[in-house]
């Protein structure tokens, strides 16, 4: 004799709706325009460069609400929205001209741009340390936990303020604090192994 499965209900998935959407979009533009402006700005570096950014993510997030998952918060998906709009204005920015370091500066001068320049450059064997300490510090990290990550990404490499990344994450500042320290002492207990 073959059992046919019960019939009891299935739970399906929670699907959001439109309004549902609209409403969360609504509720973190306003609370955090500030921030996704700033991020707009350290790419684009001009403020109306950056507002048109900021405003170009919005519109095509608002237009591609339908896509959001709710996996991640909505603050990321806009967040990542702003940064890839920024970098869109980037590349539509034109180009500086462009002028020879060999070209004298003008007719009475008989020395060129190159001439007063300086060498900044770090020398090979600077360049070959600071990139072998950034391969190490990436491999670092990604051994930590990603809730760690998140902590570092944001207040040491993309530069924002203890209150800003807290609010990003959604903690309260004790807690990003107390990450960063997690994270700071993990890092060093690797980095005693080198």
């Amino acid at each position: 004799m073959i059992e046919r499965p019960s019939r009891s209900r299935v739970e399906e998935p929670a699907v959001r709706s439109r309004e549902q959407s609209v409403n969360e979009f609504q509720e973190v533009v306003s609370q955090k325009l500030s921030l996704f402006y700033g991020r707009a700005y350290r790419y684009v570096r001009d403020p109306h460069d950056a507002e048109d950014a900021v405003q170009d993510a919005f519109l095509s997030a608002y237009k591609h609400l339908d896509q959001f998952k709710a996996t991640a918060k909505m603050t990321t998906w806009l967040t990542t929205i702003v940064t890839n709009s920024a970098l869109s204005q980037l590349r539509r920015k034109p180009r500086h001209s462009h002028v020879s370091l060999n070209e004298q500066l003008n007719e009475e001068q008989d020395y060129s741009l190159l001439d007063i320049l300086a060498d900044a450059s770090p020398n090979p064997e600077d360049d070959c340390v600071i990139r072998e300490s950034h391969g190490f510090l990436m491999q670092f990290l990604s051994g930590l936990s990603p809730s760690l990550q998140e902590a570092i990404q944001l207040r040491y490499l993309d530069g924002l303020s203890m209150s800003e990344a807290s609010r990003i994450l959604g903690v309260p500042t004790g807690t990003m604090k107390a990450r960063l320290w997690r994270a700071r002492t993990q890092l060093k207990m690797m980095m005693k192994g080198l």
